[in-house]
């Protein structure tokens, strides 16, 4: 058992008139009226501080906080390897199937929380401020995504490196696995990437014009019987993107549960179960990453060994 989590919400316009169950229904679809209602009358929400009742009515700036008791997380390989550490930063390779980030019933069995073992306690949420010396991820992979990860362990690092992040000055390749065998030796995709309306999870991210530029490079490695190496440059760092590119351009990543061709999410599996972006089963590897160290200035790059999958036969 974990030891619980606090989620703290802060009622906006779009909330105000909602009943308390009503915005944890909205907002929190993994769970439906009954569990909410329950857990609101056990307890475990208060509102500004003092419990509430389900129907009772939000008014702007007011302050949800729901109590998760201590939970039993999925097992997951927890273990990582650290490349590079000094002061201000880590480079650590994570395996596929450990979550960077808490969510989706993670909480200590996620890359952070290894990180907090090692490197003792410390607050998720300060490690948003300008003032954190705490770990946080500069970038984030998906849990089914293997390799490399920066970390920011101080706050020159922390702003420095997301500079280099928004200016796009940090180089980040990947090896993926896709379904089929391309054509062409290289394909420039700059489908542009936006949250989509989903029926069972609210929204997932997927290709729609009119959403945020995104832009991957992919060039060929190898060709296989029924599938393609490659290697993909990302020059943007939107949401599912290698996934949802590849996909769109009619090579979705071998094994993806959740990206068809085209682009769009899977409503269900063979097991009639919805699948969602946390899945793992595909082949996709960060295996190089470059950026100017935050203080020294010098220009790093380290390599992360690609598993048996996705080496060049």
């Amino acid at each position: 058992m974990n030891q619980g989590c606090v989620y703290t919400d802060r009622i906006d316009r779009a909330a105000v008139g909602l009943t308390v169950v009503d915005y944890y229904c909205q907002r929190y679809r993994h769970s439906g009226v009954e569990e909410w209602r329950s857990r609101i009358e056990s307890g475990l929400v208060q509102l500004d501080g003092a419990l509430t009742t389900h129907e009772t009515t939000l008014t702007l700036g007011q302050t949800l906080t729901y109590y998760r008791p201590p939970w039993q997380e999925p097992e997951v390989p927890c273990r990582f390897d650290l490349l590079y550490e000094d002061e201000d930063l880590l480079v650590v390779v994570k395996p596929s199937g450990l979550p960077v980030m808490p969510g989706a019933g993670f909480l200590e069995n996620t890359l952070l929380g290894q990180l907090r073992q090692r490197y003792g306690d410390f607050d998720y949420n300060a490690a948003k401020t300008k003032d954190a010396m705490s770990p946080a991820p500069i970038h984030r992979l998906g849990r089914g995504t293997s390799g490399l990860v920066l970390i920011a362990r101080s706050p020159l690092a922390k702003q420095k490196l997301s500079q280099q992040m928004r200016d796009r000055k940090m180089n980040k390749q990947y090896l993926a696995l896709c379904q089929g065998v391309m054509r062409e030796d290289e394909l420039v995709i700059e489908q542009a990437i936006a949250k989509v309306p989903h029926p069972d999870l609210g929204y997932l991210y997927g290709p729609q014009d009119g959403g945020l530029y995104s832009r991957s490079d992919v060039r060929v490695v190898e060709r296989r019987s029924d599938s393609t190496l490659v290697e993909v440059t990302i020059l943007t760092g939107r949401a599912h993107q290698i996934r949802i590119h590849v996909a769109w351009a009619g090579f979705p990543l071998y094994g993806d549960p959740l990206y068809g061709v085209g682009g769009k999410a899977k409503l269900r599996n063979e097991l009639g179960e919805v699948p969602v972006p946390g899945d793992c089963g595909y082949w996709l590897h960060a295996y190089r990453l470059g950026f100017v160290h935050p203080r020294s200035g010098e220009a790093l790059t380290f390599v992360a060994p690609a598993p048996a999958m996705l080496s060049v036969n």
